[in-house]
């Protein structure tokens, strides 16, 4: 495979990387249904960042939407009241949680 026939998908991934996602179900129905409240879900704090963890922090925050952070990933500098941001290292551990 080229390098120009890699470029596309390497660009689909670093833009998707970019965005903050809804989990599928199990919490609030639209974007912007709640507020965020980082202080409710602290303790996740050092857990991995499994699928299922990240649902749970997300429905304990009661954000309408959750961003994974990973170390050195390009985010947007735009605040939302109604994003949980969760940052994860490396290995895939939580790291740090905050709103925005």
């Amino acid at each position: 495979m080229s390098l120009r026939n890699l470029s596309l998908p390497c660009l689909c991934l670093m833009l998707a990387a970019c965005t903050s996602m809804q989990p599928e179900s199990g919490g609030p129905a639209i974007a912007g249904a709640g507020a965020c409240h980082a202080e409710r879900v602290q303790a996740f704090v050092g857990k991995s960042a499994t699928q299922d963890v990240m649902r749970e922090l997300w429905r304990g925050s009661g954000s309408g939407l959750i961003r994974p952070i990973a170390p050195g990933q390009a985010v947007t500098r735009d605040y939302r009241a109604d994003r949980v941001n969760v940052h994860v290292n490396d290995d895939n551990v939580i790291t740090g949680i905050d709103c925005g």
